[in-house]
């Protein structure tokens, strides 16, 4: 089975949403974040919810519940940190995890920038090929849900390759195509 990691930058939407939506179909799959913090949307734009990534999402949770329990309902917080906590205890950081994956989708070029700069600095142990893929998402409820079904089908699609290596860019050129974005790729070893 392939191994599939999604990326974003704080581990709580659209890689916890792509990686609820890959785990009900199955696939062997963690997700990520490349921050330093994690941040959550707060009661003003520049007054942004910090946490550190040791900090689980039942911490956040009761936490955002505590300050404003209206602001963070309406605004889908809660709900998202929710279906967080049901499918991992914390947000992991992708420059701490030395597993290996098949297949790395990102969800921003900012992040992909990071994830692919990260895996050529590790000291080479396999040279076994990763597959980094970056799938442009908006950070919001709406996009997050589209992207990981997105996400979904492209991991539908490589797994029944026969020859991913060989197959993969004519994969993303035809979903390119059919999905009006643009992806990014590259193979680290």
């Amino acid at each position: 089975p392939l191994r599939v990691a999604v990326v974003c930058s704080s581990n709580q939407n659209r890689s916890m949403e792509a990686h609820n939506i890959l785990s009900k179909r199955g696939f062997s799959v963690r997700s990520f974040g490349t921050g330093t913090h994690v941040k959550l949307p707060g009661p003003a734009p520049d007054k942004p919810n910090v946490y550190d990534f040791k900090t689980t999402y039942d911490q956040m949770y009761n936490d955002l519940l505590r300050k404003d329990k209206e602001l963070y309902t309406q605004n889908g917080i809660l709900h998202m940190l929710d279906r967080n906590k049901r499918i991992k205890p914390r947000p992991e950081r992708f420059q701490n995890c030395r597993d290996l994956f098949d297949l790395i989708l990102t969800c921003e070029e900012r992040v992909y920038d990071q994830v692919v700069e990260d895996l050529n600095s590790r000291e080479q142990e396999t040279c076994q090929p990763v597959h980094v893929i970056n799938v442009d998402i908006q950070d919001n409820h709406e996009e997050a849900t589209l992207g990981a079904f997105l996400i979904c089908e492209l991991c539908q699609c490589i797994q029944h390759t026969e020859d991913m290596e060989n197959e993969i860019d004519e994969l993303l050129q035809e979903f390119e195509e059919k999905s009006g974005r643009a992806f990014l790729h590259t193979v680290c070893f």
